[in-house]
């Protein structure tokens, strides 16, 4: 697939790593990560070795990262914008992090972070975060092509769907002991979008590794879909012949279908997503379509009426 590739935003727009964590704290973090990989994983603040790449937000300045790690959405660390970063932090991730790989492959099997990390080298993406909730952010994203994974899968031609599930743990997670969601949180990709370049899984942002209230240690990115859309904390993937049915969809489905593509002339039924606010602007900014990815991703949608498959 063709895909046209803007030009590059410099680091001269990201907010310095000072500004919102304590030197002290980041210097005990251990050693730089060389080419990106390390034994074992980090999973507190560390640098990560990436690739420049040509997949920006073009024309657009990157969200200070001081909004980025406190504006979130991971419920279970708390349904407030500010819970999951005073909450998550607490959280003490299994090492190594491992992820069940199953359903309709060769092999079902259990890999972990580390050898994720080196199916392909580390690149840089920044992407658009558009939110269902009409806020947005631009975000310097590091991880790699979800397809380098989906090819080690070897999923079988019955593989039409991937499922992925995310930690479930009470005990380390406040969130999951209120039941505003059926836990475990569970997203959804057709198979196509999952293989599409853009698509990402995400082990770091702003040149470090994942902070613990952005879905560390692995999450996926998908551009051009709500931010819901990107599950983290991923420990599981499925590959499922039949559509699944996600979190958001079963929990209200006359608000949240299963694309969840971003597009300004279907709303929410509570709110218009003509427009978006980007957070640290005073002024809202009209939507675009697939969130600025229409060039790239609206040929996998082709024939389809997007307004019915929302």
């Amino acid at each position: 697939m063709l895909i046209r590739h803007p030009p590059q935003i410099g680091y001269s727009n990201v907010t310095p790593k000072v500004a919102y964590l304590n030197r002290r704290r980041f210097l005990a973090a251990g050693t730089a990560l060389l080419g990106g990989i390390a034994a074992p994983y980090p999973l507190r603040a560390a640098r990560l070795t990436a690739a420049k790449t040509a997949y920006n937000a073009s024309g657009e300045k990157i969200t200070p990262v001081n909004i980025t790690t406190t504006y979130n959405n991971y419920y279970e660390f708390g349904t407030g914008k500010s819970e999951p970063a005073k909450n998550a932090p607490k959280w003490r991730p299994a090492i190594p992090w491992t992820i069940r790989i199953e359903g309709e492959v060769a092999q079902p099997k259990t890999i972990d972070l580390d050898q994720i990390l080196k199916l392909a080298p580390l690149e840089e993406r920044i992407y658009r975060h558009r939110c269902v909730e009409a806020w947005s952010l631009v975000i310097p994203w590091v991880g790699i092509q979800l397809s380098e994974l989906i090819k080690r899968c070897e999923p079988t031609s019955k593989a039409k769907y991937m499922e992925f599930y995310t930690l479930y743990d009470p005990g380390q997670m406040p969130g999951v002991r209120v039941p505003v969601l059926r836990w475990p949180y569970i997203e959804g990709l057709r198979m196509d979008e999952a293989m599409h370049p853009l698509t990402t899984l995400a082990t770091g942002l702003y040149g470090e590794v994942l902070p613990k209230q952005d879905g560390a240690p692995i999450k996926l990115v998908v551009p051009w879909k709500y931010g819901f859309k990107g599950a983290k904390s991923i420990v599981r993937i499925r590959f499922v012949e039949r559509q699944p049915l996600n979190t958001w969809q079963e929990s209200a489905p006359q608000e949240y279908g299963f694309y969840s593509n971003v597009n300004p002339s279907v709303d929410h039924p509570r709110w218009s997503q003509a427009t978006e606010r980007r957070i640290g602007e005073f002024f809202k900014r009209k939507t675009l379509m697939f969130n600025g990815y229409a060039e790239q991703v609206q040929g996998l949608y082709a024939g389809m009426d997007l307004r019915k498959n929302y």
